[in-house]
């Protein structure tokens, strides 16, 4: 971790306008949360469809794309990586320092807004709003180190980014069930599951297998990242 990396990254990141971008993806999960909860008659059936589907299935994965390419891939295009390429500085730990803005970020834009959604909708019945803010929490975290890996291999991170989270995650993570094994946003919630109460929360993975891929996929895709912004600076110095 690189304070000074950190430092200039979150200026970045929220000092654009991607900065009211991002402030909007919680703000339509709170509206649509108490709106939910205002005209529905039977609570206990919001949060699969609000919190699920919408919040962690479409604007999670939408947010986290928004915060894992801005770290990286805007330096990337207007050629500015080339000065923090040309200090004397690891780039395990330029990418290590970009993932952990990402992830506060997105922790903080995503997991709290969830949590306060789950209480606006159900209170603190049966774990409902933990457990969601935690599948946020996890699910957040791997699709900002997979998010960040395509900010650096590809120029078009944010269409290849777009096309996996709504197309993949928000239509086939959430419909197709042979497919929910591949997606993060299944793992995520069933760690939000085990920490709701029994049913509260729907999962098709079992949480080992959860739990494993989260962490092989976040792993892999950092350490992806840092070989890739290496070969940036070979190519430079050629």
């Amino acid at each position: 971790m690189n304070p000074t990396v950190a430092r200039l990254t979150v200026r970045g990141l929220l000092g654009r306008r991607r900065g009211i971008l991002l402030l909007v993806v919680p703000a339509v999960l709170l509206v649509i949360s108490v709106i939910a909860r205002a005209v529905s008659g039977t609570p206990d059936l919001l949060p699969a469809p609000v919190l699920g589907h919408l919040g962690v299935g479409t604007l999670l994965p939408i947010l986290a794309l928004v915060v894992g390419t801005g770290v990286i891939a805007t330096e990337i295009e207007d050629g500015s990586i080339v000065y923090l390429l040309a200090k004397p500085l690891p780039r395990p730990q330029i990418i290590t320092t970009k993932l952990a803005v990402a992830v506060v970020t997105t922790s903080l834009l995503a997991a709290v807004p969830t949590y306060l959604a789950g209480l606006v909708l159900v209170g603190t019945r049966d774990g409902v709003a933990a457990g969601y803010a935690v599948a946020a929490l996890v699910s957040g975290a791997t699709y900002s180190a997979l998010f960040l890996l395509l900010g650096v291999v590809t120029r078009h991170a944010v269409v290849a980014g777009l096309g996996y989270a709504l197309v993949w995650e928000s239509l086939v993570g959430n419909f197709v069930p042979g497919a929910r094994t591949l997606s993060i946003q299944q793992w995520g919630l069933s760690v939000g599951r085990s920490v709701a109460a029994e049913g509260a929360i729907a999962a098709d993975v079992s949480l080992t297998v959860a739990v494993s891929l989260l962490v092989v996929v976040a792993v892999a895709a950092t350490a992806l990242a840092a070989v890739r912004l290496g070969g940036l600076t070979l190519a430079g110095e050629e």
